[in-house]
């Protein structure tokens, strides 16, 4: 029998204690993330919110920024949300001037697409795979996908409040991302679904 995986939570911002209640609710090992070395001892990583030309300057500062996408590279699963979903882009628009990513997911994301602080909101987004009552998604200036390549499934788009059917989940193999918060809510099942998406490629490699 696989071994629980170990979750790492990337620690240089954002909503780090957060992302690990949610994570230990799912069921999994769980660690912080800030050197290199931690992340080798981790299965797979969340990318938290957060501001994300920040966490560029930081992951770099760090010495983060090339370990990271080795290893996303190399097949470790990983998950972004807002600022995270900025992160594991290809292609951002919206970013400062040399700005760079993680990438891994082959979709162009739009930095703060949705507006300001003051103009956070929360909708319903029904998100495939995730069972049939919509999730209650928070957005705090947050990104959202202009557009996605062919390997790229779309887990959800916006159905209420404003821009609606807008990108703003998604799946490329072992990588996910989401524009909104689920940390912030008591509904851990976008954790859940990542979890077991990290459960399953464990099982593949062994």
């Amino acid at each position: 029998m696989t071994a629980e995986p170990t979750i790492g939570v990337l620690a240089l911002q954002g909503d780090v204690r957060e992302h690990l209640r949610a994570l230990a609710g799912a069921g999994v090992r769980t660690a912080t993330v800030r050197r290199p070395a931690e992340l080798e001892a981790v299965d797979a990583l969340v990318i938290p919110g957060g501001e994300s030309t920040t966490m560029w300057k930081l992951a770099t500062a760090f010495e983060l920024m090339e370990p990271l996408r080795k290893r996303v590279e190399a097949g470790m699963p990983a998950y972004g949300t807002c600022a995270g979903m900025i992160m594991l882009a290809d292609r951002i628009t919206g970013g400062i001037e040399g700005q760079q990513t993680i990438g891994g997911i082959d979709m162009t994301v739009r930095r703060n697409a949705f507006g300001r602080q003051v103009d956070s909101f929360e909708a319903e987004v029904p998100l495939t795979g995730m069972g049939d009552t919509p999730y209650h998604a928070v957005f705090i200036r947050a990104p959202w996908v202009e557009n996605v390549g062919e390997g790229v499934e779309i887990l959800g788009r916006a159905e209420t409040g404003p821009n609606v059917g807008r990108i703003v989940a998604v799946r490329q193999g072992r990588l996910m991302a989401t524009s909104f918060h689920p940390e912030l809510t008591g509904d851990f099942r976008v954790h859940h679904y990542f979890a077991d998406l990290v459960r399953r490629a464990m099982d593949q490699e062994d």
